[in-house]
């Protein structure tokens, strides 16, 4: 028999879990930039082939372009500038974000070469590193935790969408420009350098309308007492040698040792990669990210040690991110070379292509993230670790279409194996993305954001593309490379069941290990 008691607190639960109108909106201005980032970060895919020809690229060069030139960057500077949006104005650092990466990609149409294209997309990169670390702390912000996992799943479609368009879009400005001016229009420009420009330029106008919406309220306790603006330099400098030696000096002689013992190592790493592959740029940055991330982490242990405990020192939340950075490994590459592979391989024509794929990315990716997202919430209302179920899904379910679809010489069953591959894949984003932001305190939650980010960006966007370009340029076989991203399935695996047993109690000992982080630094 219910009491009146029952009754007042799920009237109590109801009033905290209605969202109101205006976080809608915020959300629904926040799909739009993510859709902006994706057509700016994809478009390369269904250029590549174009590219290639013109700037006389091979497969690992494209994948670099399409992987690590973008990536580091985005990984590197997501850290900084995700400590930021833990501290400053959002929305402002959204705004200003937003016009820089839709300039680099304007600029992108003007490359001549290799060299001056990828730092186009390094400035892309750049600036897209604000874009989730504000977006997920925004949206945690104006919804409720119950909502959070629909929420974000709801956001992370833009990515979806935002790709699939890229596709449409892109073939369709080369087709006309180059039809329109055959040997090249104004200063000479072909058919994927326009189009570059006219889907960067449009982002200068969305920029303007983020710039109105508004920030919510913080709690003090979550501002630092220096400027924000400071503490992000300072973030920088974690990163960047050599003042990285200089953060290590500040912790003791062990500490430059380790710093200096950690860069041998991936330097010599490095070059033993290259001269394996004969790829420098992409081995050379990832060497530098590594190093990167290994120097600011270190240095996030000393500044602050409860932020660092509950990510780098939580094995959930680092499995989480691991695991799923595994998914996205083969979600990435896959997205970038399902077109060269259909336009040389089944040698389909490119608008055909163009349409068929980019229609199943935004729908399968759109239809995956939202139940994704429903179902996370769902199961994690009976379990604490009911998401990282969803994640495991999102890793197992697409082998068998991948294993299909490429191996398949008819254009219909390559489509609907590239569908089911997206939709299922596209299930595991909302989940682990949710998940990571439920592991850390309110104020950590854009620093946990861009650590997230890390493992999706340095272990997924870095690596799968390029793995696949890679090994389809030792093979011989585009075939061969996309059928290589099966092996990392077991790998996702293990770290996502040490994911689902750690969770419960990482998750409810949030506040005692953060305090217990900040006794022991004080102590020390």
């Amino acid at each position: 028999m219910r009491t009146l008691t029952d009754t007042t607190a799920d009237l109590t639960s109801e009033r905290e879990d209605r969202v109101p109108g205006y976080s809608w909106y915020v959300l629904g201005v926040l799909v739009i930039v993510y859709i902006m980032n994706f057509i700016d970060r994809q478009i390369l895919s269904i250029l590549a082939v174009d590219i290639k020809r013109d700037l006389d690229l091979t497969d690992g060069q494209l994948g670099f372009l399409g992987g690590a030139a973008f990536a580091v960057f985005y990984a590197l500077f997501g850290v900084p500038l995700g400590r930021l949006a833990d501290r400053w104005h959002r929305v402002r650092l959204l705004t200003i974000g937003l016009a820089l990466w839709s300039t680099m990609t304007a600029l992108s149409g003007l490359a001549r070469n290799y060299l001056s294209l990828s730092l186009a997309r390094m400035g892309v990169g750049v600036g897209e590193a604000t874009a989730s670390p504000t977006a997920y702390s925004l949206i945690s912000d104006y919804f409720p935790a119950k909502k959070r996992g629909t929420a974000l799943a709801i956001y992370s479609s833009g990515l979806y969408i935002g790709g699939g368009v890229s596709l449409l879009i892109g073939a369709q400005i080369s087709k006309v420009w180059d039809a329109a001016y055959p040997g090249g229009g104004i200063g000479g420009l072909v058919g994927w350098q326009a189009a570059f420009l006219v889907v960067g330029l449009p982002g200068l106008l969305l920029a303007g309308w983020v710039a109105t919406l508004h920030e919510p309220p913080r709690a003090p306790a979550e501002n630092s007492g220096r400027h924000p603006l400071r503490d992000f330099f300072s973030d920088l400098s974690m990163l960047l040698p050599p003042f990285t030696l200089f953060h290590a000096a500040q912790r003791g002689a062990m500490a430059v040792v380790a710093n200096l013992a950690f860069a041998t190592a991936m330097i010599a790493l490095a070059w033993v990669m290259i001269g394996v592959t004969g790829n420098l740029p992409q081995w050379s940055a990832m060497a530098f990210g590594y190093y990167a991330v290994f120097s600011w982490a270190s240095t996030l242990r000393l500044r602050d040690p409860a932020t660092f405990r509950l990510i780098w020192g939580t094995p959930a939340f680092i499995c989480t991110a691991l695991g799923y950075g595994l998914v996205a490994l083969g979600a990435y590459a896959i997205a970038f070379w399902a077109a060269p592979y259909a336009e040389t391989v089944l040698k389909l024509p490119k608008a055909e292509l163009a349409f068929v794929l980019g229609a199943n990315g935004a729908v399968s990716g759109f239809l995956g993230v939202i139940l994704g997202g429903r179902m996370s919430d769902a199961l994690r209302a009976r379990n604490p670790s009911g998401r990282i179920v969803v994640i495991m899904f999102g890793i197992v379910a697409p082998v068998i279409p991948i294993l299909i679809g490429f191996t398949t010489e008819n254009s219909i069953v390559f489509y609907t194996m590239n569908f089911l591959q997206g939709m299922f894949a596209a299930t595991a984003l909302g989940a682990a993305a949710a998940t990571t932001q439920d592991l850390v305190l309110p104020r950590m939650r854009g620093t946990a954001t861009a650590a997230f980010f890390l493992s999706t960006t340095l272990v997924g966007l870095a690596i799968g593309p390029y793995m696949v370009g890679q090994i389809s340029e030792l093979s011989g076989s585009m075939r061969v490379g996309v059928l290589s991203l099966i092996a990392v399935a077991p790998i996702s695996i293990v770290l996502l069941v040490f994911a689902y047993r750690a969770l419960p109690a990482a998750e409810a000992s949030i506040e005692a290990r953060a305090r217990d982080a900040v006794a022991v630094a004080n102590s020390a």
